[in-house]
């Protein structure tokens, strides 16, 4: 959706256009479900519930909406902060186990077992991050976020965004150069990960 659009779009949907709302959600509801599905480590119904939960609660602030970020990055602070309130209220965390390997409709889903042994990896990699750390690799290296917007979305200062992705990263870097030991190499991948 082209900017101008995404703009006149919004001011219809302030004015209460449900049509105009809609729009913006078919536009938005796969880098939003991306973002929710990788959070909770690729929990399909889990992801459904917060998406659904995001743009009714976008639908309600509408009037609050300032125009100070695109819609965008305004309804992923939604939606974050969405799992963030599930997390809280659940008192639960996603389990480390969880795969995700993509959306029907991602251009991204690979079409071998081997791309998808490989997304599975990485979402053990990023589970293996704090949520602090995992949010901001998804926000800049997912959905492309240049740090400012992924300082918004996270309601964080710029410098403490670098800094989680500066330890994520380190940490990613050091899991990936861990060796392999010689005898588990024909076990599944799952086993390599620590506890």
């Amino acid at each position: 959706m082209a900017a101008a659009d995404e703009v006149r779009w919004m001011d219809r949907a302030r004015q209460g256009d449900r049509q105009a709302f809609a729009k913006l959600v078919h536009a938005h509801q796969g880098a939003v479900r991306a973002l929710l599905r990788r959070l909770t480590g690729g929990q399909w119904a889990l992801t459904d519930d917060l998406a659904q939960e995001t743009f009714l609660r976008a639908w309600q602030s509408l009037p609050r909406f300032r125009s100070e970020a695109r819609f965008g990055t305004w309804v992923y602070r939604i939606a974050y902060n969405t799992y963030l309130m599930h997390v809280r209220s659940a008192k639960s965390t996603v389990p480390a186990g969880g795969v995700d390997t993509g959306d029907a409709g991602d251009e991204s889903i690979a079409s071998t077992g081997t791309d998808l042994v490989a997304q599975g990896e990485v979402q053990r990699m990023l589970m293996r991050l704090s949520p602090p750390e995992r949010a901001a690799i998804i926000q800049c290296y997912y959905l492309g976020l240049n740090h400012e917007e992924a300082a918004t979305v996270l309601n964080c200062p710029l410098g403490t965004v670098k800094s989680h992705l500066r330890r994520a990263l380190a940490k990613l870097r050091d899991h990936l150069s861990e060796p392999v030991n010689e005898s588990e190499s024909d076990e599944p991948a799952e086993q390599h990960v620590r506890a």
